[in-house]
């Protein structure tokens, strides 16, 4: 049985999700957790968010299900529509560029073994 969590439009750049989402790839469900609570990245708290409401699904599709047993079978970060900001950097010859911040959709699916 798999539950399914995602998180889009997330305002962190897609690469420095990736990082925490390789960390945490095959891992026991419990064990992520205890990782990202005490990870010092800045996407450590939005995929440990997103690792309790995949565990909420599972549950919620199966009241039965062994939370023991949970294990992140998949996670992923895409790239997002970046966002403007309303402010503006300095060009050359007088121009001026709006600032853009990156944006990710992150996914991650849970699994039990059996």
């Amino acid at each position: 049985m798999e539950a399914i969590a995602k998180a889009r439009n997330q305002r962190i750049a897609v690469r420095k999700a990736r990082v925490i989402a390789n960390l945490i790839r095959g891992r026991n469900a419990a064990e992520a957790l205890e990782m990202l609570r005490f990870t010092k990245k800045a996407a450590a708290p939005i995929v440990a968010k997103l690792l309790d409401s995949a565990i909420s699904n599972a549950r919620q599709k199966d009241q039965n299900v062994d939370l023991d047993n949970l294990v992140v079978k998949t996670v992923f970060a895409d790239k997002a529509p970046d966002r403007f900001m309303r402010r503006w950097r300095p060009r050359a010859q007088g121009r001026a560029t709006r600032i853009t911040k990156g944006m990710s959709h992150i996914t991650l699916v849970v699994s039990d073994e059996g």
